[in-house]
């Protein structure tokens, strides 16, 4: 486990990996299996590692507990409809994974096709759904709406008895309405056209107040809509060699434009050219950075509509960067949620709904953004001193989220970050 020597944890991480060790006992030990893997694998759904992106001796235990399983289901108990996928993921990115040191034999390694997936839920498209409930909610009110006629009906006969009395009443009150206004009006009658004036005088006033438009918001990183991401589901691109498509949750709202849901949670299609840098099974079910407000755009047919943030060594200068990794994506804190905001410290600010590609908001920043050597992901201001806007910064402003959590690479320290 010397890779696994490298990570450091907090008390509560250190407790949690016990209480992962024991339920991986608890599986051994276990007459009644299949509620306890149900519930395993309802746990690794959201996450890449028992811990959730951290990788622990916890990963190695349970693996123990569950590997002479797996390796005895069929394909159907693997990924079928009733399967239980995530565990096989585990198993899988355990025992290839250089991380745990296994070092598990051919013989012993357990034969995992990752693209063999029986079922994939079906997307529920986000528009449609909306417009179902609806009309539910149409439904029921028209329901309601009836049994409140009945009732209404019911009492028609009582209030019917009232009606004569009461519009005699309220004729009689009209006529005298009618004769105070005609008195008010032949009284005052040159007062009306200065007020009516005044009235027109304000109106003009109050819409050419909202004519001006606000000020444009600084130049700053802050316009760079950047958030918590869940990859639910990552594929290779039936088109492309060097892209995966993913399936990652951020946080949209239900009827959002290019979004769909899937597993129950409103997605994004987003295409990455990780494909050769990054292992298939080390991009299912895990956290990351994305940027959420580029353009979106199509990759070979496929329409990606965010970018996962990952760093790579810095080229030497003069040199032209050959994009051959290593690659290590961006990783936010263990607990932070999808779709949880992201910002550089002293750059909270309010994000473009899309950047604008005339301004280069991203063109202008991204080249700032940077490793520190305790492998924090960071913007260094000094990178873009030339930037009106940042006149009077400078220094290294973290990346972190909205709870406070600081984001971080696995090994790469001075690196680039796009």
């Amino acid at each position: 486990m010397a890779a696994l020597d490298t990570y450091k944890y907090t008390p509560a991480e250190e407790k949690e990996v016990q209480q992962w060790i024991q339920k991986a006992d608890t599986i051994k030990a276990s007459d009644d299996k299949q509620s306890v893997l149900d519930a395993l694998n309802a746990d690794l759904a959201t996450r890449t590692t028992v811990l959730g992106t951290k990788p622990s001796k916890a990963d190695i235990a349970i693996y123990e507990a569950v590997a002479p399983l797996v390796k005895a289901w069929s394909a159907e108990e693997r990924t079928g409809q009733q399967g239980r996928p995530n565990i096989v993921r585990l198993v899988d990115f355990v025992q290839n994974s250089p991380l745990f040191g296994l070092n598990v034999a051919d013989t012993d390694r357990i034969a995992i096709d990752a693209d063999e997936i029986l079922y994939v839920k079906p997307p529920v498209d986000a528009k449609a759904e909306k417009e179902r409930l609806k009309k539910e909610k149409a439904a029921a009110a028209a329901a309601a709406q009836a049994a409140v006629s009945t009732v209404q009906g019911a009492a028609a006969t009582v209030v019917d008895r009232t009606k004569e009395a009461v519009a005699a009443v309220v004729e009689k009150a009209v006529e005298v309405k009618d004769q105070v206004v005609q008195a008010a009006t032949d009284a005052a009658p040159a007062a009306a056209a200065p007020k009516k004036e005044k009235k027109e005088k304000k109106v003009n006033e109050n819409r050419r107040a909202k004519a001006a438009p606000p000020p444009p918001a600084p130049l700053s990183p802050g316009l760079i809509d950047l958030r918590v991401g869940h990859i639910l589901k990552a594929i290779k691109h039936p088109e492309a060699d060097s892209l995966y498509v993913s399936t990652i949750a951020v946080g949209d709202a239900p009827g959002t434009e290019d979004t769909a849901e899937y597993e129950g949670q409103v997605c994004r299609t987003v295409c990455s050219g990780l494909n050769g840098l990054v292992p298939l099974e080390e991009m299912q079910g895990r956290k990351v950075i994305v940027v959420c407000n580029l353009k979106p755009v199509k990759m070979r047919g496929i329409k990606s509509c965010a970018m996962v943030l990952a760093a790579s060594p810095k080229p030497q200068e003069g040199v032209e960067d050959d994009h051959k990794g290593p690659v290590e994506l961006v990783n936010p804190p263990a607990d932070a949620k999808a779709g949880e905001k992201v910002y550089f410290e002293g750059f909270n600010a309010e994000p473009e709904k899309v950047l604008n590609p005339k301004k280069k908001v991203w063109e202008t920043f991204q080249p700032g953004f940077t490793t520190t050597g305790a492998l924090e992901v960071a913007f260094d201001v000094d990178v873009c001193k030339d930037v009106k806007d940042l006149e009077g910064k400078s220094g290294i402003a973290k990346l972190v989220t909205a709870s406070g959590g600081v984001c971080t690479v696995p090994t790469l320290a001075g690196a680039q970050v796009r």
